[in-house]
């Protein structure tokens, strides 16, 4: 990793304009993306949140049919920008795919039926901080990305093409590629306005 922790944090930032260049080895993408599913909190230690990493034409088939699937729902005339949109996604080196397994979700509302409307959340919070861990890692590793959601538009279509079982459920997509310009200016607000301490 060439950044400390919080220095990775701070510099993950949605950068849209990205290469099919990449800083690292296919390898350090898959152990990066196997640390955060490995090591992200989960409810129950529940542990289910799975990934999906599609580098090179893998990930433009995706965005192919990501596109194909819009084009069939988006207004011809208004297909431009959104076009823009995919272009953008497909210009990277790769994207990662975040599911949630339904089964482990419903096996634990079985299991702790007091706790059984909880159980969707606690998921969608783990992936959320399996998406995190992953964003962070691939900016240290010299990496630019964005978080998309065209769930559950391509669902379907996606889990016929790469063999996804029937329980995994898509939550998010994060195309990632080398920068090749940098994020805009980010606003902050008061922090004294967000974060209350107590002593």
């Amino acid at each position: 990793m060439s950044k400390d922790f919080y220095s990775a944090l701070k510099d993950r930032r949605s950068l849209y304009v990205i290469s099919k260049e990449s800083p690292v080895s296919d390898e350090r993408i898959q152990e990066v993306v196997e640390f955060a599913v490995k090591h992200a909190p989960s409810a129950f230690n529940s542990q289910s949140s799975r990934a999906v990493v599609l580098l090179g034409e893998q990930s433009d088939k995706f965005w192919n049919i990501t596109t194909e699937t819009l084009r069939k729902i988006v207004p011809a005339e208004n297909f431009a920008s959104t076009q823009e949109k995919m272009d953008m996604f497909s210009a990277g080196y790769g994207t990662v795919l975040f599911f949630e397994d339904q089964a482990v979700v419903e096996k634990l509302q079985a299991d702790f039926s007091l706790y059984a409307d909880k159980f969707p959340t606690y998921s969608a919070e783990t992936s959320g901080m399996v998406q995190l861990i992953v964003w962070a890692g691939l900016e240290a590793e010299g990496f630019g990305a964005t978080l998309q959601h065209y769930q559950p538009l391509i669902d379907d279509e996606v889990k016929k093409e790469w063999n996804i079982p029937a329980s995994w459920q898509l939550h998010a997509q994060m195309p990632f590629g080398k920068p090749v310009a940098p994020a805009g200016e980010k606003e902050f607000a008061s922090i004294a306005d967000r974060v209350k301490v107590y002593k």
